[in-house]
């Protein structure tokens, strides 16, 4: 069973932004095009999370998107520092908005508690985002 990855999405404004900066860093691997995203630290569960597992994007607050992760990749910085090259899939899946508080990094995600597609919400993914966001917020939702 896959396990997701949870990660802030530092200075993004919404998905569509999250899509643009993505956009720019896009590249060609194996014929393939794949976005990266970059951590301090590797997975020790890598298998776990590229058997069909995601990354959960936190924007201002509240998980909005996700990405299928593809692969992971250890890199050399330029200062001697070692990185985690997160290999993404570029397209930006929407999910029903769930409040969540700041951390550092990233985090795994056990499926069940991973907020669902918005396309797969049902009823109530019919509102916008924003206003099903707002109504969490509230308590209402």
């Amino acid at each position: 069973m896959p396990i997701h990855l949870i990660k802030l999405a530092v200075g993004i404004s919404d998905p569509d932004h999250l899509a643009e900066v993505q956009q720019g860093r896009r590249f060609v691997r194996d014929g393939v095009a794949v976005v990266p995203a970059y951590t301090r630290r590797k997975p020790r569960r890598p298998d776990e999370v590229t058997d069909g597992g995601s990354i959960y994007w936190v924007i201002k607050g509240q998980v909005r998107c996700r990405q299928r992760v593809l692969d992971f990749e250890m890199m050399d910085g330029d200062e001697g520092e070692t990185w985690c090259r997160i290999i993404l899939d570029p397209t930006l899946v929407a999910t029903l908005p769930q409040s969540k508080k700041a951390f550092q990094g990233w985090r795994y995600l056990e499926p069940d508690a991973a907020p669902p597609d918005l396309d797969d919400a049902g009823p109530e993914g019919e509102l916008p985002p924003h206003i099903l966001a707002e109504l969490r917020e509230l308590g209402l939702a």
